[in-house]
């Protein structure tokens, strides 16, 4: 029991339950509350500060940490703290906590909000994510910052076709859908996740089955408001200037219109600059004599905008480009392009156009990664790059953006499923994306583009994939889906759905909402549609390259598998690693040695590959009776001297073995260091060697080598006894 009063409430979570509890923590902040889940607890405070200046957008920050100490590790670093940029593992769940809550705050909310998620406590069985995603819509239900939740925040499994709720981290490894869902008590509005290949009748009703799970998550947080939240402080909302809007409005429309009609996209960029500066020197004269109204005329003309662009599709079935709902943009595809890269490709639709290559290495390249769980590798490695010049625009190089780490996961989450396992295909794999070109769609663009660029490569995947972005807009009780959307309707419309996969099924869903949510009917209707669309851009990659190249490109490593005794693995690794190293150094090859003998090799070339595997053979090879081996004594004893025939191989020279006379003292024939060529004239069922000098000598002699008799063993005594 606390010694703190705290306030908790609990809800049942399959075998377990998850509670959310005030009172302990962080009390200074506007908000805050411990989320826990089995021994995983996360600490998501909510905090605000009032801006001195007006924003024009929403200042909302939110951050997502994994405190090492919270699974009893000390971090790696040289410094052993957890310092520096986040990982692309906490960036992803940062944006996950964003992005179902930054619509539920005001948009004229001019204070700077600050929700920070941090993981105390891991039992790396019960995942995080959902818990930071939940506890920041409590933390903000229970702050005095508006807030039009509360919003509650689950994932879905599946196994033997049940859904899961919150399923733990083992039950993910055997569950083919893996899928975050967040939503209000009316709609879902965010979902993130993938699956392998599932058909989108059973992804449409995981979205509406976990939709229908939020309730006791819901009531939970409000329950725990009534009971400890603070009243919220208001919103001040601008009176709006109903002459300055009417006025820009009647001066505007025409030409703005026009201007919204263009296709192209810089043309159409530089069509509205010109109608805009022209609209704004008419009201400018005509309000001249109260100047200080006229900052509010640019929210007017994106507001216009925004109507002129939706009552086109609305009434028209047009949309800004011309086309109707359903027509996938013009597609040019061209593989190969790069002289010296392992694959590449070109993938463009439209006004997008993505830059792919494929880059294949040893499992020395995978990334290593320290997490809760403790270190992991990726041997997959899909980053996607947006620089200035795709958007005709200048702006200083910096490191990638949390946009830019959201979408190579998302692609990576869609091509991760049709990868060849490592045992048959045993390289480590990165696929970069960079954007040439943008006009909505970029990230499944860089989805089709990946693809191609594996099968250039010569990666036998499992089976090609595409990706496309479907939109919607709604007036009323209107739902109107667009096929392949551009960025302006992006930012105009009421949808963003990214669906990826296969002909078989979906491998990678992405889809965030502005509206307060939409029927079951139209999410199957936008999934099928992405269906459809899909399927067309399939058809248009497989003209291109039906099937992957059926050899690597002769720039890529080349790697062969050789199997040793494990009793050999440690001579050749060696003292130090002096023999692997020196293998290494010779033949320019990376080499991973496996328990089980399994050595895998990889090397420039095919010439250095076959000596890489020669020299590692040296290490594994066995004396064969009546072979002649070059050795060194390695031992002098009474009875005889072992000689090391092959590398960490030994055999035993009876004195009466070293030469054609009769030896009195061993150490007049070899010392501890010579040089003696010897043969193996029996090997014992216990592996024991038996070698001779002297039958070389008489055969060099032009004798007739002496029958072999039966040994004594080590010590000089006959076996078995006396005689």
């Amino acid at each position: 029991m606390s010694v703190f009063a705290t306030t908790t409430r609990t809800i049942p979570c399959g075998d377990a339950t998850i509670t959310i509890e005030h009172g302990r923590l962080a009390l200074q902040a506007s908000g805050a509350v411990t989320v826990r889940w089995g021994d995983t607890i996360v600490l998501v405070t909510a905090t605000h500060q009032a801006l001195d200046r007006e924003v024009d957008f929403l200042p909302l920050t939110c951050n997502y940490q994994e405190m090492l100490y919270a699974a009893g590790r000390i971090p790696g670093s040289y410094f052993r703290r957890e310092i520096g940029r986040p990982s692309d593992h906490e960036t992803l769940i940062s944006r996950l906590v964003d992005r179902p809550i930054r619509p539920l705050l005001p948009k004229t909310l001019n204070h700077e909000v600050q929700i920070i998620a941090t993981v105390i406590s891991s039992d790396r069985e019960h995942p995080a994510d959902i818990l930071a995603m939940l506890g920041a819509s409590a933390a903000l239900h229970l702050s005095d910052i508006p807030f039009a939740g509360p919003m509650a925040a689950i994932r879905v499994g599946l196994n033997d076709d049940q859904f899961l709720l919150n399923p733990t981290a083992k039950q993910l490894e055997t569950s083919p859908l893996n899928l975050v869902l967040a939503g209000t008590r009316d709609a879902v509005v965010m979902v993130e996740g993938g699956g392998h290949f599932i058909p989108e009748a059973v992804l449409a009703e995981a979205i509406a089955w976990g939709h229908r799970q939020l309730s006791p998550f819901l009531e939970a947080q409000e329950s725990l408001r009534q009971a400890c939240g603070k009243a919220k402080f208001a919103v001040t909302t601008p009176v709006a200037d109903a002459e300055l809007i009417a006025a820009v409005r009647e001066i505007a429309t025409t030409p703005l219109a026009q201007a919204l009609t263009v296709p192209s996209k810089l043309a159409r960029k530089e069509a509205k600059a010109a109608a805009k500066q022209a609209i704004l020197a008419a009201v400018q004269e005509r309000f001249a004599q109260t100047p200080e109204r006229l900052h509010k005329v640019g929210e007017v003309l994106e507001d216009l905008e925004k109507e002129l662009v939706r009552r086109r599709i609305l009434e028209e079935g047009r949309r800004i480009d011309g086309r109707d709902l359903t027509t996938v943009r013009p597609l040019a595809m061209e593989v190969g392009v790069l002289p010296r890269t392992h694959g590449s490709a070109i993938f463009a639709r439209g006004e997008t156009k993505a830059l792919c290559t494929c880059t294949l290495g040893s499992s020395r390249d995978e990334q290593r990664l320290e997490t809760l769980g403790g270190d992991v590798a990726k041997r997959f490695l899909m980053h996607y790059n947006f620089p200035p010049y795709c958007v005709g625009e200048a702006r200083p190089l910096r490191a990638p953006s949390r946009r830019e780490v959201g979408h190579g996961a998302l692609s990576e989450r869609a091509l991760a499923p049709i990868l060849p396992d490592p045992q048959s295909f045993p390289f480590t794999i990165r696929l970069v994306s960079d954007i040439m070109e943008s006009n909505g769609s970029s990230s499944m663009a860089s989805v089709c583009g990946g693809c191609l660029a594996l099968m250039d490569a010569g990666v036998p995947i499992r089976t090609p994939v595409a990706g496309i972005a479907m939109g919607l807009i709604k007036e009323g009780d209107q739902y109107l889906v667009l096929t392949d959307i551009l960025g302006d309707e992006d930012h105009l419309g009421d949808m963003d759905f990214k669906v990826a996969g296969s002909r078989d099924g979906v491998t990678a869903i992405q889809m965030d909402i502005k509206i307060a949510g939409i029927p079951a009917e139209v999410m199957r209707q936008a999934l099928e549609a992405a269906r459809t669309a899909r399927l067309f851009i399939l058809d248009a990659m497989a003209q291109v390259l039906p099937a992957p190249r059926g050899e690597l490109s002769r720039f890529a490593p080349q790697t062969d598998t050789v199997s040793i005794s494990p009793e050999k693995i440690r001579e050749l690794i060696g003292p130090g690693g002096k023999n692997i190293k020196a293998i290494c150094e010779a033949t320019q090859a990376d080499i991973d040695i496996d328990d089980s003998g399994k050595v895998t090799i990889f090397a420039p070339d095919q010439e250095t590959l076959a000596k890489a595997r020669e020299m590692i053979l040296f290490y594994d090879q066995k004396a064969e009776i009546g072979c002649d081996y070059d050795g060194i004594v390695k031992k002098v004893m009474d009875f005889g001297a072992f000689i090391e025939i092959l590398p960490g191989l030994e055999g035993l020279c009876h004195i009466s073995q070293l030469d054609r006379s009769r030896v009195q003292n061993v150490t007049d024939v070899v010392r501890e260091g010579d040089a003696l060529r010897v043969r193996v004239i029996d090997i014992e069922p216990s592996g024991r060697i038996k070698l001779s000098r002297k039958a070389i000598l008489q055969e060099a002699a032009g004798e007739t080598p002496d029958p072999v008799e039966r040994q004594p063993p080590r010590g000089g005594k006959p076996r078995g006894g006396r005689r």
